[in-house]
């Protein structure tokens, strides 16, 4: 019994060990975009977006949202959820086109920022989000690349915004 334990922390040792050196031979720094269109004027996509407060009727993700002190007279929040807590902080702003957003915890595994860019045509605002990232920590870095995925984030957070309007996201 006790060589079968051996073996089974033996295994689990030298996976993390595989995944630590295959994570240090993968760039610290990544970029992914998603987009998708909504059947809603810019400045109403752009209000989902940008309005702190309600981000937990809307964002499946997230337990609570905690307004903190201003940074250079620009918003800072703290986010809790199924991937635990961050703080994050508005970079830049220019309604109704563009918004930038940067993960403002130092303690993190991972930093970054998500660039929202929408366009109107027709009716319609197509949103892309551009999450510009760093993984810090080598096995988390593997875990982002083959496991998660660098998109997964956006993807849901496009797929919540469509339910909040009653679309469907592709």
């Amino acid at each position: 019994m006790m060589i079968w334990i051996a073996y089974i922390v033996g295994g689990l040792i030298g996976l993390v060990v595989l995944m630590a050196i295959l994570g240090s031979l993968l760039p610290r720094g990544h970029s992914a975009t998603r987009r998708a269109t909504f059947r809603r004027p810019a400045t109403e996509v752009w209000s989902a977006i940008t309005d702190i407060d309600k981000f937990t009727t809307w964002r499946s993700d997230l337990a609570s949202v905690e307004r903190l002190p201003d940074r250079d007279g620009r918003p800072v929040w703290r986010e809790k959820g199924r991937n635990g807590t961050m703080t994050l902080e508005q970079v830049e702003s220019r309604p109704p086109s563009r918004f930038v957003g940067r993960i403002a915890d130092k303690n993190l595994p991972f930093g970054g920022t998500w660039t929202y860019e929408l366009t109107e045509a027709a009716g319609s605002t197509t949103l892309a989000i551009t999450e510009d990232g760093e993984v810090y920590n080598v096995v988390f870095r593997f875990m982002a690349r083959f496991i998660f995925g660098y998109a997964a984030t956006m993807e849901k957070y496009l797929r919540d915004l469509g339910k909040k309007f009653g679309e469907p996201v592709q």
